[in-house]
């Protein structure tokens, strides 16, 4: 498959349909694309705004072979995807990225182990497969570490904080019989993601380091640009585009980075896809993160990742439901605020339903200003 440009007109293909692929949708459909979309759910966030919405497990490869018939490339939102429909999917259609990002990234020792072995700065790890392994992992490590398992878990899910011996013999049994991972816990200031884009012609752009900062382990606000020097600034983005080239990356993928306390940037982990970090792009970059996944999987030059304004995201989970909609027209009030949701029916506490956006003069006064939009949603009880 050469380096033909897939034209608008034609028809792209997601595995997943969550929010991700909802936005993408949005942006293909804005570039005169069709989009179709394959998941277990019907009425998905991505189905409402798709061409087509095949309902089907990912298991189902009969159904998989057929979809990925039907359209012109294939990408997926979550990195998940079982490896068989991946296979299975780029027997039919081109599969970007490639199946061998998704084999990396969908499991920490690999990912690690990757990272580590293209001389990519890492958080230092050791893989546990036995109770033996983690107490001699943590005879090197020390307290605190990050038990987690290797694949599978996401917004902290399947990890615990080892501070202690009793919190292994409390946390150990969770783990017993699962391949985990021991990394060593990291004392940062800071944590940023870089959000970059590679062509099919390896052409790189990156947003630079949007900072993030968590709620239970869930992402809760973002802003740019990230309150960092520009030394930090320069590595990031270095470190993110090493990835993108050493996986040979066509499409979007994000690396999540900590710096430390003595200035050191190490990789956390990576999603070989938009993030949610990134969606502060759709209102404050020329080219938003969603529009160069279509971009580069069709083979179509990048956009420019320069941005407008400093901005800020805040997300919106599903406690804020709990005493019914939220008054949305609260929050519009600010009439500088950009409110995106994603069509999910049920709202449950700690699932996104939605993210604000705020444009300011500085990134202060747009987490102020994002912040000041979120107070306002919820019904008093």
């Amino acid at each position: 498959m050469g380096h033909e440009v897939i034209e608008p007109g034609a028809t792209l293909g997601m595995l997943g349909s969550g929010q991700l692929g909802r936005m993408f949708a949005i942006a293909a459909r804005r570039l005169g694309y069709r989009v179709h979309v394959l998941s277990p759910d019907r009425d998905s966030p991505t189905g409402q705004v798709a061409d087509l919405e095949v309902t089907a497990a990912y298991e189902d490869l009969e159904a998989v072979a057929q979809f990925a018939r039907g359209v012109s490339v294939v990408t997926y939102e979550f990195e998940n995807v079982p490896a068989p429909t991946a296979l299975e999917a780029a027997r039919h259609a081109p599969l970007r990225p490639g199946g061998h990002v998704l084999e990396v990234t969908q499991q920490r020792v690999r990912e690690k182990s990757f990272l580590r072995d293209a001389g990519i700065p890492v958080t230092p790890f050791w893989p546990v497969d036995s109770r033996a392994d983690l107490d001699a992992a943590l005879t090197t490590s020390g307290f605190p570490a990050v038990l987690k398992t290797a694949g599978g878990g996401y917004d902290g899910k399947g990890q615990a904080l080892l501070r202690s011996m009793a919190d292994v013999e409390a946390q150990w049994p969770a783990f017993e019989g699962i391949e985990s991972i021991l990394e060593a816990f990291i004392d940062f200031t800071c944590e940023v993601s870089v959000v970059g884009a590679r062509g099919l012609d390896g052409t790189f752009v990156s947003y630079g380091p949007i900072q993030n900062s968590h709620a239970n382990h869930i992402l809760d606000i973002s802003f740019v640009p990230a309150a960092v020097d520009a030394r930090v600034a320069t590595e990031a983005v270095e470190i993110a585009r090493a990835v993108l080239e050493e996986l040979d990356v066509v499409g979007v993928l994000c690396v999540e980075l900590f710096v430390t306390r003595d200035g050191r940037v190490l990789v956390n982990e990576l999603a070989p896809r938009p993030h949610n970090s990134g969606h502060l792009t759709i209102d404050a970059y020329v080219t938003c993160q969603f529009e160069q996944q279509v971009r580069a999987v069709c083979g179509l030059p990048l956009g420019a990742a320069e941005a407008l304004r400093p901005a800020a995201m805040a997300n919106l989970l599903g406690e804020l439901w709990a005493n019914g909609e939220p008054r949305w027209d609260r929050a519009l009030e600010l009439s500088d605020v950009k409110l995106h949701l994603y069509g999910k029916a049920a709202a449950r506490p700690g699932r996104k339903m939605g993210h604000l956006t705020a444009l300011g003069g500085t990134p202060e006064a747009a987490v102020a200003r994002v912040l000041e939009a979120r107070s306002v949603l919820p019904r008093p009880s």
